[in-house]
């Protein structure tokens, strides 16, 4: 795993909160892994997407940061394909499309085990330390 990818995971809170673990993390990619507890489901009973698209985002976050700048999210956008639910193990994997300049896309597959459970596309922006 990349040493700037785990160290940003390792003061993300908010991420760890909710049980997300670093599976793995290599140049341009990351997997983070997360179970639905009940505090996540929505009044249909099934998974709250902030919640599905918070693991994307984690996920891009960290395979965002493996390539040496601090980098932040500039957009990111999500499809559901189909509903996760109460005690599901979610798994999103990300992957580096291309870096241009200060900017990269990465896409993001969420699965419960060979399930899509939705894709997410995010775009980064390198940032010059100490910048906001």
């Amino acid at each position: 795993m990349t040493g700037q990818a785990q160290a940003m995971f390792a003061g993300d809170v908010a991420s760890q909160s909710l049980g997300m673990e670093l599976v793995q993390a290599g140049e341009g990619t990351a997997v983070v892994r997360m179970r639905i507890t009940g505090q996540m489901v929505n009044g249909y009973d099934i998974a709250h997407g902030g919640y599905v698209f918070m693991l994307a985002d984690t996920a891009f976050g960290c395979a965002c940061n493996t390539h040496g700048a601090a980098t932040v999210g500039a957009g990111a956008e999500i499809s559901f394909v189909t509903s996760a639910r109460l005690g599901d193990e979610l798994v999103a994997a990300a992957e580096l499309r291309t870096r241009y300049g200060r900017n990269g896309i990465y896409d993001v597959t969420v699965r419960r085990g060979d399930e899509i459970i939705a894709e997410f596309r995010g775009r980064s922006r390198s940032v010059a330390p100490g910048a906001s």
